[in-house]
């Protein structure tokens, strides 16, 4: 079993359908990921697969229901099956989301946003913290796609993320589709979110696609939906995060109708030309 450090590089959010090709050719990404409670389970296909390509590629474990900044206490068993997936494995990266998922114990299947207050924060810091502890490692939370703001946040999306690095020691998986979309929902700059969260500390890297829906107003809402390619905004929101910070592990999202494994690996090539730009330009400029 190897462990891959990882600075950059472009991959996919793996898909099961996409084994045998990918098995045939694995170096046509860098990197995969996986949803990490796809993979609780002890065996059965998706453990067969994943052992064999685990032993190609590197691998981010990304994590969605864990309600690491829900009002209730983290799931015991939760996070001993994460513990167990990340020593069965030994990913590269490990990733959550900065959401909430449960309610007076129950489940909700979907990732909501918090309120961005002190004491959200507090208990958010205190999660991570725990998460972190049982993992041993550094985790990364992901920024959301947001549609909307909520009266009692005290603090911009960007001010809270900053304070929880500083505070609980993570890192940072910078989803720029999520950006552009909580931007455009909720009246935002992408400028002056950039200059805000400490960029050294963004871990990885997602892209994906959303769709837009007319309102009522006049306006566009736009949809992080995961079932397109990723938009021309999104690209250019990437080769500017990229000039301004560096190279940086990038996955492509693509959950709902999934494209064949070619079409997928277009999406690829184009992150990595983005990436080896960037690496040229900015070794030019030096």
């Amino acid at each position: 079993m190897h462990y891959f450090p990882l600075t950059r590089g472009a991959g996919v959010g793996f898909k099961p359908q996409h084994f045998e090709a990918l098995l045939a050719n694995t170096s046509a990404v860098d990197l995969l990921e996986i949803h990490a409670e796809n993979y609780f389970g002890e065996g059965g296909i998706l453990h067969h697969q994943l052992e064999q390509l685990q032993t190609e590629l590197p691998l981010s474990i990304h994590g969605v229901c864990l309600s690491l900044g829900g009002a209730e206490a983290l799931n015991p068993q939760h996070l001993r099956q994460l513990q167990r997936l990340c020593e069965r494995y030994r990913p590269a990266l490990v990733s959550e989301h900065l959401a909430w998922a449960f309610s007076d114990g129950q489940f909700l299947a979907d990732l909501l946003p918090v309120v961005y207050s002190s004491e959200v924060l507090d208990r958010t810091v205190d999660h991570i913290a725990q998460l972190q502890d049982t993992l041993g490692r550094r985790i990364l939370i992901e920024n959301p796609a947001t549609y909307l703001t909520f009266a009692q946040s005290e603090l911009p999306e960007a001010e809270f993320l900053a304070a929880l690095v500083q505070r609980s020691g993570c890192g940072l998986l910078l989803d720029l589709n999520n950006l552009l979309i909580s931007c455009h929902n909720n009246g935002g700059r992408v400028d002056s979110y950039l200059q805000t969260i400490p960029l050294d500390d963004v871990g990885e890297v997602h892209l994906a696609g959303h769709s837009v829906k007319p309102v009522a107003n006049g306006g566009t809402l736009l949809i992080d939906d995961h079932g397109s390619a990723v938009d021309s905004a999104t690209w250019a929101l990437y080769s500017h995060f990229l000039h301004i910070a560096g190279s940086r592990p990038t996955i492509i999202e693509w959950d709902n109708d999934v494209p064949c494994w070619s079409r997928l690996v277009q999406e690829v090539d184009v992150a990595r030309a983005c990436l080896l730009e960037s690496d040229r330009t900015r070794e030019a400029t030096r």
